[in-house]
C-alpha cells in the first residue's frame, strides 16, 4: 500500500501562488460515480487516506449542496498528522469548506453545519440570498456570486480575495460539469475502483457539452486492493 508520505509526494503541487482547481473523485472500473447512492461507498482504503492528503494539501474544499446531502457531509477536518503537516507549510490547521447551493436548499441545522470545526461558506446566488440567506447567519457565511446563476469564476474570485489559491473540488457530477464548461478545471484526481457496478449510476461529470477536453497524465499510483489513482493535469 503506498504510505501518506508517498501520496504527499505523488500529489505534491507545483505552487501555492497561482490559483488551481482540482477535482476528486471516484469511479469504478464501469464507470459508475456511486455505489447505492454514494460515492463512499466505491472507495478503499488507500482512497480515503488520498482523500485525507488532498484536503490537507488545499486552502478551501468545494462540495455541491447535492453532494452534501447523499454523501452526509459533517465538519470538515483533517488529522492530527495533517495538521502539523499544515502548520509545517504555513497553513491553518483546517481547510475551510464552501458549499456550493444556487437554490440555497439547505437547512441551518444540517451536519454540515452543526459539526463545522470551521465556519463554512454558502456559495449561491443574489436571488437564493435575499430570500434565504438569513437564515444561516448563525451557521455559515453567505457569499454572493452572481445574480440569477451562479458564477464559478465569481466563486473563484471570492476565494481568492482570502488568499485561497488552492481549490479542492470533491463533486458532485453536475458541479464538475459546470466547472469542466467554464474552462476552470486544472486537475483531476480520479481513483478508478476495481468494481463493476452496472445499475443506472451517472458518471463523474454530468451536463457539460460534449467536447474533447485533453488533460496530461501527471501520475499513477496502485495498491494491493487494485485501485488505480489517476492524476491528470492541464
Amino acid at each position: 500500500m503506498p504510505t501518506r508520505h508517498e501520496l504527499f509526494d505523488a500529489y505534491e503541487l507545483p505552487g501555492r501562488t497561482e490559483s488551481r482547481v482540482r477535482m476528486n473523485f471516484v469511479s469504478s472500473a464501469d464507470g459508475a460515480v456511486t455505489l447505492g447512492g454514494q460515492s463512499g461507498a466505491l472507495g478503499g482504503a488507500t482512497d480515503r487516506t488520498l482523500m485525507q492528503v488532498l484536503r490537507a494539501m488545499a486552502d478551501v474544499v468545494v462540495v455541491g449542496a447535492g453532494t452534501v446531502r447523499a454523501e452526509g457531509y459533517g465538519g470538515l477536518q483533517v488529522d492530527a498528522d495533517h495538521v502539523e503537516w499544515r502548520r509545517a507549510h504555513g497553513l491553518s490547521d483546517h481547510p475551510a469548506l464552501a458549499v456550493v447551493s444556487g437554490g440555497l436548499h439547505l437547512q441551518p441545522e444540517d451536519s454540515v453545519f452543526s459539526q463545522a470545526v470551521v465556519r463554512p461558506l454558502i456559495m449561491t446566488t443574489d436571488a437564493a440570498a435575499d430570500v434565504r440567506g438569513d437564515l444561516f447567519q448563525a451557521v455559515a457565511e453567505v457569499v454572493r456570486c452572481g445574480a440569477e446563476a451562479l458564477d464559478l469564476t465569481a466563486m473563484l474570485d471570492a476565494f481568492a480575495r482570502r488568499g485561497w489559491t488552492q481549490v479542492l473540488c470533491e463533486g458532485g457530477p453536475h458541479l464538475f460539469g459546470a466547472l469542466l464548461e467554464a474552462g476552470l478545471v486544472d486537475e483531476v484526481c480520479l481513483t478508478l475502483a476495481p468494481r463493476f457496478v452496472g445499475g443506472k449510476a451517472g458518471r463523474i461529470a454530468q451536463g457539460a457539452a460534449e467536447s474533447d477536453r485533453r488533460l496530461s497524465l501527471a501520475g499513477v499510483v496502485t495498491d494491493e486492493d487494485g485501485f488505480v489513482f489517476l492524476r491528470y493535469s492541464r
